[in-house]
């Protein structure tokens, strides 16, 4: 059994494996990439795993047979040979491959950690024919990564770490591995793309063209310096092989992440303590930015950004001396900082910007922290149609009835025109807006006070925070 993992769509589907070059022929190519390959692939292994699973069986009463059919002989034989305590009870063993690579002579080994995830056995085959067992150091699967460490007699061959960002589309890279569990193969590609996002917060893929192919996960995607730039990790293939369509987790997120399994066994983010959004050019009008970029602050939970004095409704435009360009920059900036330390926040607010000094928490240990509800006057209950929607004033009894936080307070969204923009941009009935122009509302009064004094002051539109199952967002809602 091979892990994979894929994604539906028109047999589109992405495949935890690995790559291998595809369509060289159509390219000039380097005279030959024989001395990389002697260079790098002592370093390189061949993962096997070895899981121990439940047999398919019959229940603990097995099969219902009337009394005296002429099955009923047959099924007892076979109850007797197969049924509780038979072959057909016993637990099975499953094997599954994959690649690594050694980073040091005293035997740490990266692959992925769906290489080795539930293994019982952990075998390492080496390219001069030696096995050894590994023992797993530490996992991330937000990352896909996995720390293996073996015990040698002498120094291992070893291969170092490479600068990703330094790559450029278009070199060339040689990705070597376990493909289809065939031993050691070597195949060449270029860099595709960069920075390619696939479904996890701290994802930064190259994507290569280099076939990826089941057996490959884990291993190295080289630059010709010979040093590892990417963990080859998936493809996006209608069938599980590879059509050029590779992709393999940077060194600038791998090496960190391996680090810090090796230091500490487990990961140890920062955290920032704050529920982000992209900023769109409507909200960027709507708050007077120059343009859209950096990270919209929604929610601020008890945390390190709240006791630094962060609000929603806040732009954080740079993090630690380096410009935030959107939410997913931001998320991989705060996960790469080191926990504990005090770093400059910029954020905009009110139309000028201020300076925060934050100090990051562990996002590990603050995964389960529930932001605390506003807690505002609910005033009396009246609806008024503004924007396109239908709303009113939380009262008691709504809270109730909604299941909401007996503190909560805004504007429930009773009804929304489906030729609104509010529709258009998916507010629906059962949403409540706690702010509007960044201010908080309780009342329709407040609400459509809020809307005057922006249309007064010449704005386009004006920004609401929305929350809708606890969950905030922001949206900008043209002034008509």
């Amino acid at each position: 059994m091979i892990p994979s993992r894929l994604v539906p769509g028109f047999l589109l589907g992405l495949a935890l494996l690995i790559a291998q070059a595809v369509g060289a022929h159509a390219r000039a190519a380097p005279e030959s990439f024989a001395d990389l390959a002697d260079k790098v692939s002592p370093a390189v292994v061949n993962i096997t795993t070895s899981t121990t699973v439940a047999s398919i069986g019959f229940g603990d009463g097995g099969p219902i047979v009337p009394e005296g059919s002429p099955f009923e002989d047959f099924f007892r034989d076979f109850m007797e040979r197969n049924g509780p305590g038979g072959d057909q009870r016993r637990p099975q063993r499953s094997s599954a491959l994959g690649s690594g690579f050694v980073i040091s002579e005293d035997g740490f080994i990266v692959t992925n950690n769906h290489v080795i995830e539930q293994a019982d056995e952990i075998s390492i085959e080496f390219m001069d024919g030696r096995e050894l067992p590994a023992e797993v150091v530490g996992t991330d699967p937000n990352t896909d990564l996995a720390l293996l460490k073996v015990e040698a007699e002498a120094p291992l061959p070893f291969v170092s770490w490479g600068d990703s960002d330094k790559s450029r589309v278009g070199d060339w890279v040689l990705a070597v591995g376990n493909p289809l569990g065939q031993g050691f193969s070597v195949s060449a590609g270029i860099v595709s793309a960069r920075g390619r996002a696939l479904s996890g917060s701290y994802d930064d893929f190259i994507q290569t063209d280099a076939a990826i192919n089941r057996g490959n996960s884990g291993g190295p995607l080289f630059n010709m310096d010979g040093a590892v730039i990417g963990v080859n990790t998936a493809i996006l293939s209608p069938n599980g092989g590879s059509i050029g369509i590779g992709f393999a987790m940077s060194s600038r997120v791998a090496e960190n992440v391996i680090h810090q399994l090796k230091e500490f066994g487990e990961t140890r983010r920062g955290w920032l303590g704050v529920r982000i959004q992209d900023v769109t050019d409507d909200v960027a009008e709507a708050i007077g930015l120059d343009n859209a970029r950096g990270a919209l602050v929604t929610d601020v939970p008890d945390g390190p950004a709240e006791e630094a004095g962060m609000k929603a409704g806040d732009v954080i435009t740079s993090f630690d001396g380096v410009e935030v360009g959107d939410t997913r920059e931001l998320v991989q900036q705060v996960g790469n900082t080191d926990v504990g330390k005090a770093v400059r926040v910029i954020v905009y607010r009110d139309g000028k910007t201020e300076t925060l000094m934050v100090t990051l928490g562990r996002r590990e240990t603050a995964e389960g922290a529930v932001p605390a509800a506003a807690s505002e006057d609910a005033g009396e209950a009246q609806d008024a149609d503004v924007l396109g929607m239908t709303v009113t004033a939380l009262t008691p009894q709504i809270v109730e009835e909604m299941g909401l936080d007996p503190d909560e307070a805004g504007l429930l969204v009773k009804a929304v025109d489906e030729s609104s923009e509010a529709y258009e941009k998916g507010l629906r009935e059962g949403d409540i807006i706690t702010q509007a122009g960044q201010v908080a509302v309780a009342s329709v009064d407040e609400f459509e006070a809020r809307v005057a004094d922006a249309r007064e002051g010449g704005r386009k539109s004006i920004l609401l925070l929305i929350r809708r199952g606890g969950e905030p967002r922001f949206v900008a809602l043209t002034l008509e």
